[in-house]
């Protein structure tokens, strides 16, 4: 439970200094910078910037608050002298890079512990190493040592962006691109392929091709690889949000497949007792790849256009910077209001359904 929570705050916390950092260098004065909600349990005040760093009584979430920040003077009168730079009073263009900083700096952590990870495991090769006769793989010409490049359309940098695409895809043709080695002229050449659906195979509720990859590979201290496929695994999380959300849209996933701060704690505690057998490290590396993952998951979401959220903001902000003129503040106040009230009441449902999902 604590490392669980450790684990959510770092993310948290790495989400809200990216708005403090952009805050601060753009001159505008945050008012108040806590870890969690709800009533203070412990709180400092700094005598050189007036800001308030504050540990709440419930550890999810955070916040770092400026002055002016919603459009009126609310934070003033937390700072003695009552003066400060507002944050309105900067640019449209200082403004979003100040709110488009959180998600931001997610992205960066996710990127970092991603380095992290693939420097010690290595990465997953779109290589083929086998395909099962017989199956829509063998029946479209694909052979072992082929190596994936686009399924769908969609760029392919390791195994893992396969099996995604795949599961999206569901039970319908689809196109993959490959390159082949050719035992003459010692060229990779490229080639496509038809993967015909009605040789797919159902197999746990996913439809397979038979192709079988090669596994890992290591990259040893080669810096560059490990800045693209640390890039590869920051890209494949985003993608796993991405496609998710599509398939809620669609109605192809249930509510049971909603995790939200209590299931995610459990997910963390469950992957800790499961790794801890095979050592300190697998269980390090084990909950980086978890950091990478909810970090990224933040990013993404809080980048969604929805009132509230940063990508909400990002909207109003960019319709300003585009029309010259900012959006009536009652209208954008009214709107964020109505679009927290939503997200208050989601947030309500994912936790009462977590509580159900872990009975």
């Amino acid at each position: 439970m604590i490392l669980a929570l450790v684990v959510l705050s770092v993310i948290v916390l790495f989400h809200e200094f990216g708005h403090f950092l952009l805050a601060r260098l753009n001159g505008i004065t945050v008012v108040e910078f806590s870890l969690g909600f709800g009533p203070r349990l412990l709180s400092h005040v700094s005598k050189k910037s007036g800001t308030r760093y504050s540990w709440k009584l419930f550890p999810f979430g955070g916040s770092c608050a400026m002055l002016g920040e919603f459009g009126d003077e609310e934070g003033e009168s937390a700072l003695e002298d009552g003066s400060g730079v507002s944050f309105f009073s900067r640019s449209p263009a200082a403004r979003m890079s100040v709110v488009a900083a959180g998600p931001v700096f997610n992205f960066i952590l996710a990127f970092v512990f991603a380095m992290v990870i693939v420097s010690w495991s290595g990465y997953d090769p779109a290589r083929i190493q086998e395909v099962t006769p017989g199956q829509a793989a063998d029946a479209a010409g694909l052979k072992a040592g082929d190596v994936i490049t686009k399924i769908g359309g969609r760029r392919v940098m390791i195994a893992r962006d396969v099996v995604l695409k795949m599961l999206v895809n569901g039970n319908r043709d689809i196109t993959v691109q490959y390159d082949r080695l050719d035992g003459e002229t010692g060229k990779w050449e490229s080639h496509e392929a038809f993967l015909d659906a009605d040789l797919f195979t159902l197999q746990n509720g996913r439809y397979l091709t038979g192709i079988q990859f090669s596994g890992y590979e290591s990259l040893g201290f080669n810096i560059p690889k490990i800045i693209k496929y640390g890039a590869a695994e920051v890209r494949y999380a985003v993608l796993t949000v991405v496609d998710s959300l599509k398939e809620l849209v669609k109605g192809r996933i249930s509510a049971d497949d909603i995790a939200g701060p209590v299931r995610i704690v459990s997910i963390i505690d469950n992957t800790v007792d499961q790794v801890r057998p095979y050592g300190l490290v697998t269980v390090f590396m084990n909950i980086l790849n978890l950091m990478v993952m909810f970090s990224a998951n933040l990013g993404v979401m809080n980048l969604l256009p929805f009132p509230a959220l940063d990508g909400g903001r990002l909207v109003f902000l960019a319709y300003e910077l585009a029309a010259k003129k900012p959006v009536d503040q009652r209208i954008e106040g009214a709107v964020n209001m109505a679009g927290m009230a939503l997200l208050m009441a989601f947030m309500v449902f994912v936790l009462l359904n977590d509580v159900r999902f872990l009975m």
